[in-house]
């Protein structure tokens, strides 16, 4: 019996070790969710950026050329973007693409500055001339770029960190329990 009663032991501290370790695990994958975020977005207002220099369109028509190059959800919500605006319905350029990405920015794990650091171009579309759309286009970009430089830097620690006091965490359980 004894033996029996070892081997349960030895499975739940496996146990206990491999939880814990998931859980530093997934806490780093978390943290680094929302670099992949931060890059994803400054890559679609870079790709934005580079339609109205080279295609010489204004933004509605880029983000119906934007839209084939992304990948889901954003290009539904570009398409979409293109098409409400090629209605003319009288709707602000700004506000469309801030209602249409708001649901997909929901769905990322970013902070509300990161989303209103993509969105701050479009608070400046009004009357503006490509040279002008464009320069927002890059304030939006090199704030997006800043934070990224700034996240990266914290999540070299903490994603090491979090792993870390997962494992030993985990340890210290097992050995408490044991």
């Amino acid at each position: 019996m004894k033996g029996g009663r070892d081997l349960l032991k030895l499975l739940g501290g496996c146990m206990i070790f491999s939880g814990c370790l998931g859980l530093g695990m997934w806490y780093r994958s978390q943290l680094e969710g929302r670099l992949k975020a931060l890059r994803c977005l400054r890559n679609i207002l870079e790709l934005l950026a580079g339609e109205v220099r080279y295609g010489r369109s204004t933004l509605p028509e880029c983000c119906s050329r934007t839209a084939r190059y992304l990948s889901p959800p954003f290009d539904a919500a570009f398409r979409e973007i293109g098409e409400k605006m090629e209605e003319n319905t009288g709707e602000a350029f700004g506000e469309t693409f801030r209602e249409e990405m708001a649901a997909v920015l929901s769905r990322l794990p970013i902070k509300d500055k990161d989303r209103e650091d993509f969105f701050r171009f479009t608070s400046q579309t009004g009357f503006m001339d490509s040279q002008m759309q464009l320069h927002a286009i890059e304030q939006s970009v090199e704030l997006l770029r800043l934070t990224e430089e700034k996240v990266e830097q914290e999540n070299a620690d903490k994603c090491r960190m979090a792993v870390g006091l997962g494992t030993m965490g985990g340890l210290l359980l097992i050995l408490i329990l044991w």
